[in-house]
């Protein structure tokens, strides 16, 4: 089940959300959530949802495990991570691993064909942040099993993150009053969530698509700059849109999730786009595998290194396929490169302000070369789309000829209008007008907040019109 479902919208969430407002008991409500979360994954995957359950008890008598002495409490740590991990090797890596071993001389092993179940990299890293927490003493245990449960499976974060850490909720787990003010919300945040993955990240995922899908002697230089573009646009409004969705849920059963972006297209270096894009997954990764290999204390070599660590985990993390792991390098390596430059470092527009225009322009143009290997069927279809975007098309000249028509025909009005809002819209631009609207006060900003419960009521008849219509995109990052 997703949230931009038609079941997900017209019966789970009201159902769901109705029987919580009616129930006073704060145990009951936790128990609501968690059959609710289970039925909520069980939707999509009826079996797979017994292996989240077990996992997630494994983990917790792991965490108990972690009250014990030195060094028996470490063993146990270990243990939690041979089991977390082994958990994504065997569901996520084993056939990526074995087709791989395939290409040496000499060797001929089963592709193993497992089914990857949803959301297995976001409730496994969930899981391991709580044991390690624990270890090193920065949350107590919870020794209720059920709130461990209602943690993990909590159905607004469960497929898609945001990656929340134990120690940000616990307090909610226990006590979390349930406030109109919060309630709209969230309920705001979620519509506005919605209309950024149907109205943007939909519409633009069809000049995407098509430009991926193109034999590469038809790929020229417009067609592939419009399907890189197109893809960059896509991926932030989907998954953008996943995480205000599942931020505005939370909102409205009384919890509060970190924010997982901050315009990251706005961003005037590659360090800086990290701290703005993903920020659960990137804090994650800095938490739990940078900081322990020693981050930048151990020496610039050091450093390098832990930096290409890292990203190459990053890239494996979102899949086995060797795209993933070449736009992790990429990734990696132009950090490498901006801290050998003393470049990323947090710079103000007011002081810097060519130097942060170009660094704006030079982040972007990285990005949106680093998503074209991540969205390529292959690391050699991300090469012939490289090749393409600056010159060196295989297209003859027929081809170039069709490669323009085809340009035209997909550029529509409908499909330039939505390329232009999106741009807009990826940049601090609300936040700007907020700001002015609270530096006025008094009449300006009651007028604003009217228009912005209007603006809310529209943008979910457009949704209403757009599911009307039949049509069905997953969410990028359920594949991960």
């Amino acid at each position: 089940m997703v949230f931009s479902s038609t079941v997900f919208l017209f019966i789970f969430l009201p159902v769901v959300f109705g029987l919580y407002c009616l129930i006073p008991e704060r145990h009951v409500r936790n128990g609501l959530l968690i059959v609710a979360s289970l039925i909520f994954y069980a939707f999509g995957e009826p079996f797979v949802v017994f292996l989240m359950v077990i996992s997630i008890l494994v983990n917790y008598v792991l965490g108990l495990t972690m009250q014990l002495k030195q060094p028996v409490r470490r063993i146990f740590l270990f243990v939690s991570l041979f089991w977390n991990l082994g958990l994504l090797g065997v569901y996520k890596y084993a056939g990526f691993f074995a087709a791989e071993w395939n290409r040496l001389p000499f060797f001929d092993v089963t592709v193993p064909q497992i089914p990857l179940p949803i959301g297995i990299s976001f409730f496994t890293f969930q899981a391991m942040s709580y044991v390690i927490d624990v270890y090193r003493g920065d949350i107590a245990v919870q020794k209720n099993p059920f709130r461990l449960l209602l943690y993990i499976t909590l159905f607004p974060q469960l497929i898609a993150g945001p990656i929340v850490k134990y120690k940000d909720i616990e307090a909610q787990l226990a006590y979390r009053p349930m406030k109109a003010a919060q309630t709209a919300q969230g309920i705001r945040r979620f519509i506005l969530g919605l209309s950024k993955k149907l109205l943007l990240a939909d519409t633009i995922s069809v000049a995407a698509d098509h430009m991926f899908e193109l034999p590469v002697d038809q790929l020229t230089l417009p067609l592939a700059w419009m399907g890189s573009l197109c893809y960059t646009l896509q991926i932030y409004f989907d998954f953008s849109g996943y995480s205000d969705m599942a931020i505005g849920l939370g909102q409205m059963f009384g919890f509060t999730f970190k924010e997982n972006f901050n315009y990251p297209y706005y961003s005037a270096s590659m360090t800086e786009f990290w701290r703005r894009w993903h920020i659960s997954v990137s804090t994650w990764f800095k938490e739990y595998l940078y900081i322990p290999l020693g981050g930048n204390r151990k020496g610039r070599a050091r450093t390098a290194m832990n930096k290409w660590a890292v990203f190459f985990c990053t890239g494996l993390w979102h899949g086995a396929a060797g795209t993933f792991i070449v736009w992790g390098l990429v990734n990696g390596g132009l950090m490498m490169l901006e801290s050998t430059l003393g470049l990323g470092k947090p710079e103000t527009e007011k002081h810097h302000p060519f130097r942060r225009g170009f660094g704006r322009s030079y982040t972007m143009l990285m990005t949106i070369l680093c998503f074209t290997m991540f969205r390529a069927n292959s690391v050699t279809h991300g090469f012939q789309f490289w090749r393409a975007m600056f010159g060196f098309s295989t297209a003859d000249a027929m081809h170039q000829r069709i490669g323009w028509a085809l340009f035209r025909q997909e550029f529509n009005p409908l499909m330039l209008m939505t390329v232009v809002l999106a741009f807009l819209f990826s940049q601090p631009v609300i936040p700007y007008i907020k700001g002015k609207v609270d530096a006025a006060g008094g009449g300006v900003r009651t007028a604003s907040r009217v228009f912005c419960y209007l603006a809310t009521a529209v943008l979910m008849v457009f949704c209403l019109l757009y599911l009307s219509a039949g049509t069905y995109s997953p969410f990028i990052y359920l594949n991960f």
